[in-house]
């Protein structure tokens, strides 16, 4: 199993617009962070989780070529407004639509600001088109499973997702955008081999984990390893990673891990 980390940053992005801290103005690379998305390849399969504003320029810095189905974890702009770029891989699919699954909450998102790829097929050559699905609780597929549980986010719920590779067995959960980790969500994660949490800062804030907070679910589940995501300017990258405690890691963008 891959997992290639296109995106590490929040809503905002960093360096934010007209901020001049030091973050913000950081030669370190790891402290540009566009928001925060995921690409799996799970023996062979690709699965994109999420689309950025900046999805198309992600796909070119990391080479994706290939996306087989889309799983979007919620239907705020950071991870919705990248979608219609998914069009190119439509066209590589054969001009077939793109399978998309989420909550009833994303579903809408979708339908909403995507009308016009609402279906089976493009409506022309090199359009978008999306076959909407609800994520099941458990997608079983030839080359493994991807669990889900929902996890608090302000007034919704974000798709946590568990992905497991058939012919290796590796595990990888992804866990962003969450206030908590409830316990069923812990125990979908236990025996994974890396674990991704949402980490905004080191404040507390009213729908995402603190830094202290997803340090706390990470002991819970007891991975190997933790990478923190959807990181502010408020946290610099090497000062962050210097601060945690072992097996927990600030991520970045470009991070690829190979389980």
């Amino acid at each position: 199993m891959e997992v290639i980390f296109l995106g590490t940053g929040t809503s905002q992005g960093v360096p934010m617009i007209a901020c001049d801290c030091p973050v913000c103005t950081s030669s370190d690379p790891r402290n540009r962070r566009t928001r925060a998305s995921v690409h799996v390849v799970m023996d062979g399969l690709h699965i994109q989780v999420d689309a950025a504003p900046e999805f198309r320029l992600q796909c070119l810095r990391e080479r994706i070529t290939r996306a087989d189905f889309f799983i979007l974890t919620h239907g705020h702009a950071d991870h919705v407004c990248g979608m219609d770029d998914l069009r190119r891989f439509c066209d590589l699919l054969g001009g077939e639509a793109l399978t998309v699954y989420s909550t009833d909450e994303g579903q809408g998102r979708v339908r909403a600001i995507y009308p016009y790829a609402i279906g089976e097929r493009p409506v022309s050559k090199g359009y978008a088109a999306f076959r909407l699905r609800p994520m099941p609780a458990l997608l079983e597929l030839p080359q493994g499973t991807i669990a889900s549980t929902l996890l608090p986010h302000g007034s919704i719920g974000t798709l946590g997702l568990v992905f497991t590779e058939r012919s290796s067995g590796r595990k990888f959960a992804y866990y962003t955008d969450c206030k908590d980790v409830p316990e069923a969500a812990i125990q979908l994660a236990r025996g994974a081999d890396a674990v991704v949490l949402d980490g905004l800062r080191p404040l507390p804030h009213p729908s995402h984990m603190s830094i202290g907070e997803a340090v706390a679910v990470a002991a819970r589940i007891g991975a190997p390893a933790t990478w923190l995501t959807h990181l502010t300017h408020l946290n610099d990258h090497a000062e962050l990673d210097a601060s945690l405690p072992p097996g927990v890691r600030a991520a970045y963008d470009g991070l690829r891990l190979k389980l």
